[in-house]
């Protein structure tokens, strides 16, 4: 193996329902609309925001609503600011990054995100520890997608074969890291004892720290 890649949310950081569900409650309130109303525009529009531009996603959300979207900066500086603060590395993140660039391998992450991940990025603790960063966001693809897979390899100058895929498993990213000729591994987020995604359930093999992919090597 020369490569490792990983999945950014619940692999190589932890998602946080409870703050998701109080930015959006900031946001409602600085609109004047039900924090639920919100939610629910959001949620229904996260596809586009995954691959395009999160500032006119957040137009998109407030023109439905019928709100102005002359809040639309705010809104956005409250996502930035939320996500500034959540992309914390899990316990055993960092010391794993470290350890694969000690032996040699190159580190690469694929994440489905929008673009307050994109805009915050260089200011995270992970950024100087991984090697190549392809963000839907940035790059119009989300997994399964085989090409932002091979976007990801392109990037860290390695084959597909080369590399493993570490992942909790959301969006089939498992399958479609072995589809492209990756190894796939599925890591649990911490506190679980089984994949939160039904088709990540029974995969094999399955770890629950993040450094146990070093023996896999």
């Amino acid at each position: 193996m020369r490569a490792v890649i990983f999945d950014l949310w619940d692999t190589l950081v932890v998602w946080r329902s409870d703050g998701h569900a109080r930015v959006h409650a900031r946001m409602a309130e600085h609109v004047g609309i039900e924090p639920e109303t919100l939610r629910q525009a959001f949620d229904d529009t996260h596809l586009e925001r995954s691959t395009g531009s999160l500032r006119q996603n957040v137009r998109t959300v407030l023109e439905t609503l019928g709100v102005d979207d002359s809040h639309a900066d705010a809104l956005v500086d409250y996502r930035r600011s939320h996500t500034r603060d959540v992309l914390v590395p899990r316990d055993g993140a960092i010391e794993t990054l470290e350890e694969l660039r000690r032996r040699g391998l190159k580190r690469g992450l694929i994440s489905v995100c929008s673009g307050d991940v994109e805009d915050v990025w260089d200011e995270t603790p992970l950024a100087p520890h991984l090697d190549a960063v392809v963000l839907s966001c940035a790059v119009g693809l989300r997994k399964p997608d085989p090409r932002i897979y091979e976007l990801a390899c392109e990037r860290l100058g390695v084959e597909s074969r080369d590399c493993i895929f570490v992942g909790d498993g959301a969006n089939d990213e498992l399958a479609g890291a072995e589809r492209v000729g990756m190894r796939a591994v599925c890591v649990l987020p911490p506190g679980r004892d089984e994949p939160l995604w039904p088709e990540a359930r029974g995969w094999e093999p399955t770890i629950r720290e993040l450094g146990e992919v070093l023996d896999l090597l």
